[in-house]
C-alpha cells in the first residue's frame, strides 16, 4: 500500500490502537533527544510517494510535542512523501483562539501557521475547543467528534443501568451546541450551568437553567483542565435536585489540583477519551473511565485514504 502511519512520543498507546485497528504496523521512526536537548528525528524506511499520517497529540509538554511534530513533518517532506496528514487528537493552544485582551496573541492561529509552513497537506483532529479554528487553515481539516463513543457509554452504563430519565448538561453557555448534539442522540432534556469566570482556571457556578430535578445529569464538554468548573457544576446540579451526576469530557488535560478535586467531588464518574495519555496519578483515580477513539481515528484515516466521506461517520 502507498500509505504509512507514524507516531511521535506524545501518545504511543493511542497510536498503537490505531495501528491495530488498521492492521498496519507503525512506521519505523525514532524521535530522540541530542545531549543538549534538541530533537533528533530518524525515518528508517522509504516514504517516497507515500501518503503519510503522523499521529501526535500536542498535549503536555505541549511545546516539546509540537516541535517533535514539526520536525517530523519536515523530515517526511524532504523525504518526498506524496502527502502528509497530521493526526492531532488533541490540538494544543486551542483555547487561545481569539484576542481576549489588548496585545494578546492568537496562539491557535500561530500553531496552524507553523503546521502549514512545515508542510502538512491535511489535518485530522478530535473535538476542537472552537470549531472556528478550522478557518485558520488553508488546507482540508477533518474534525471528528468523540460523541459516538461517549453516547455508547451513556446508553450502556447510565440509561440501561438506572432506568431513569437523563438530562444532558452544558457547563457553560459556550458548550450548548455540543450538549444539544448529545441530547438529540438519546432524546434527552437539556440544561445549562450558568457560571462566571473571574480569572483563568477559576470559575464559580451560580445557577442551573433547565429541569434536572429527579434526573441523572450528564455534563458534556471538550476539555477538563483543573476540574474546578466540573466539580462546581456537579454540586450545583445536585443542589437543584439531580439524583446523580456523570461527566463525558473528551480531552483529560487534568492539570494542577484536578485529581484531588475529582476524588473529593460529588461526581459519580468522569468519562474521557484517550486523546491525551493519563498521568500515573490520574490512572489511580477511581472516578475516571477512559474510552478509546482509536477505531474512530482509524476509520477516518481509511476514509481519507479512499477519498470517502468522513462526516458520514456521525450521521
Amino acid at each position: 500500500m502507498d500509505v504509512k502511519i507514524f507516531s511521535g512520543n506524545s501518545n504511543l498507546d493511542l497510536a498503537m490502537g490505531i495501528s491495530e485497528s488498521l492492521n498496519m504496523p507503525l512506521g519505523k521512526a525514532y524521535v530522540k533527544r541530542f545531549s543538549d536537548g534538541e530533537i533528533n528525528v530518524e525515518i528508517n524506511e522509504s516514504v517516497r510517494g507515500k501518503r503519510v499520517f503522523i499521529i501526535q497529540s500536542t498535549c503536555e509538554p505541549a511545546n516539546e510535542n509540537i516541535m517533535e511534530l514539526l520536525i517530523m513533518i519536515d523530515a517526511f517532506k524532504r523525504a518526498s512523501a506524496y502527502s502528509i496528514t497530521a493526526v492531532i487528537p488533541y490540538y494544543g493552544y486551542a483555547r487561545q483562539d481569539r484576542k481576549v485582551a489588548p496585545r494578546a496573541p492568537i496562539s491557535a492561529k500561530l500553531v496552524s501557521d507553523l503546521l502549514q509552513v512545515a508542510g502538512i497537506d491535511r489535518l485530522l483532529t478530535v473535538d476542537l475547543h472552537a470549531g472556528q479554528i478550522q478557518g485558520f487553515f488553508d488546507i482540508p481539516v477533518d474534525h471528528l467528534y468523540a460523541l459516538p463513543v461517549m453516547i455508547s457509554y451513556i446508553k450502556s452504563n447510565v440509561i440501561e443501568k438506572y432506568k431513569e430519565e437523563v438530562v444532558i448538561v452544558s457547563p457553560d453557555a459556550g458548550g450548548v451546541e455540543r450538549a444539544r448534539s448529545y441530547a438529540k442522540k438519546i432524546n434527552a432534556g437539556l440544561a445549562i450551568v450558568d457560571k462566571r469566570r473571574d480569572r483563568p482556571n477559576q470559575s464559580k457556578a451560580l445557577h442551573v437553567i433547565g429541569d434536572v430535578n429527579n434526573k441523572i445529569a450528564v455534563i458534556v464538554d471538550d476539555i477538563v483542565d483543573t476540574a474546578g468548573t466540573l466539580c462546581n457544576s456537579s454540586d450545583a446540579l445536585l443542589k437543584n435536585g439531580a439524583k446523580k451526576v456523570y461527566a463525558c469530557i473528551t480531552h483529560p488535560v487534568l492539570s494542577g489540583p484536578a485529581i484531588e478535586r475529582l476524588e473529593n467531588s460529588s461526581l459519580e464518574k468522569l468519562i474521557v477519551a484517550d486523546t491525551i495519555p493519563l498521568s500515573d496519578t490520574a490512572k489511580k483515580c477511581s472516578k475516571i473511565v477512559v474510552l478509546s477513539v482509536a477505531s474512530l481515528l482509524a476509520e477516518a484515516i481509511k476514509r481519507i485514504y479512499h477519498d470517502d466521506s468522513v462526516s458520514s461517520l456521525f450521521e
